[in-house]
């Protein structure tokens, strides 16, 4: 899903600093601001007991147990394919079972240093299929002109000639006689940025939503130009405050804000089946219970305890501490000590993401030999 990543999650809206923004998605919160890249450690991972562990005790380890045992066909590492093989050969675990199961079977190893967590989600928006002066936006697909390859993006003209693929003020220029769908500007903007979502049409059916491409634009968030402008105070640029702003001004100056961010995701429209997205290791997201990394430092299917306090953003949850899987990715996370945690699909997983920038510190759990 996350290709939302692309975007993000992510998070994201946060769109400053998803993400991804999924993802960012759930996107913990859909989009604050976009983060830096987070802090790159020189000391290497210490193990540790679970008791060090912040929030361990409370933890819903039967929960965990079933978000991991689900997160198994992801597993690339053989030490943790077989604690998974061991998981699938008992039936689910009560709380004390799993708790046991987990210590058990690894030892906590702390990455140094700090970075930050955000959250991405599955948006649900309404659609039209036909435009109106509330649904002008067109949900386009990927053009036949955009060539990817090698890591680049290109436009290749009439002439056969290769050059980078324009940004979104060009591509809003385009003809939409091509377009799968039309919806209100803000929300397409904010799908671009989670990757993937749920529309809504007229007559009641449900189509998904599902990235294609994008015009290999850098991501520009757009919380903190919107802060310090002066159209959001500081600590108010949650994604449920840059939407509602992005409403309220909808048309040329919404527009113009939008346009801050130079790329552009296309999608492609598919039946709703009802199932939780997918992320980069063609698994479905557990809500609540899977992150999108960095693939230069980590590795999907890796089981990873989150600790993520003193968040930056207005109405959040004061701390995010449980253990989750990676098996998502996204263009807006960089770094070690860097997450996205998926947080489901609706309104009520974006309210929550929206407010998701935390102080994050990451532990691995490593499997015992």
């Amino acid at each position: 899903m996350r290709r939302r990543l692309a975007f993000i999650l992510a998070l994201g809206l946060t769109l400053a600093a998803c993400a991804t923004a999924p993802g960012r998605k759930p996107t913990a919160g859909p989009p604050p601001t976009h983060p830096p890249a987070s802090h790159t450690p020189t000391a290497p991972p210490h193990s540790e007991r679970f008791a060090d562990l912040p929030g361990w005790p409370e933890e819903d380890h039967a929960a965990a147990f079933d978000a991991f045992r689900a997160a198994c066909p992801a597993v690339r590492d053989p030490a943790l394919a077989t604690i998974c093989r061991r998981a699938m050969t008992v039936a689910l675990l009560d709380g004390p079972l799993a708790k046991a199961f987990f210590e058990d079977n690894f030892t906590p190893q702390a990455l140094p240093g700090e970075g930050v967590l955000t959250a991405y989600f599955a948006p649900e928006y309404p659609a039209r299929d036909k435009p109106d002066t509330e649904f002008s936006a067109p949900l386009r697909p990927k053009p036949a002109d955009l060539v990817a390859a090698g890591g680049s993006v290109q436009r290749r003209d009439e002439a056969g000639h290769l050059a980078p693929y324009p940004d979104r003020a060009w591509i809003e220029a385009r003809s939409t006689q091509d377009a799968l769908a039309w919806l209100r500007p803000e929300d397409l903007f904010f799908l671009q940025v989670q990757g993937s979502g749920v529309l809504t049409f007229a007559d009641g059916h449900r189509q998904k939503a599902l990235y294609a491409a994008h015009n290999g634009q850098p991501f520009m968030g757009i919380a903190n130009p919107m802060r310090d402008r002066g159209l959001l105070p500081a600590g108010g640029t949650s994604g449920e405050a840059i939407r509602t702003w992005l409403a309220n001004h909808r048309g040329p100056e919404a527009q113009a804000i939008m346009r801050l961010n130079p790329r552009y995701g296309f999608f492609r429209l598919t039946a709703d089946d009802g199932l939780p997205p997918l992320g980069a290791a063609g698994t479905p997201l557990p809500a609540g219970r899977a992150i999108a990394v960095d693939l230069s430092r980590h590795s999907l299917g890796e089981l990873y305890w989150i600790d993520a306090a003193a968040p930056l953003l207005t109405g959040a949850y004061p701390t995010y501490r449980r253990l989750v899987s990676a098996l998502d990715t996204g263009g807006a996370i960089k770094g070690e000590i860097r997450a996205d945690l998926y947080l489901g699909q609706g309104p009520d997983a974006g309210l929550e993401a929206g407010r998701v920038r935390h102080t994050l510190r990451l532990h691995r759990l490593v499997p015992r030999p």
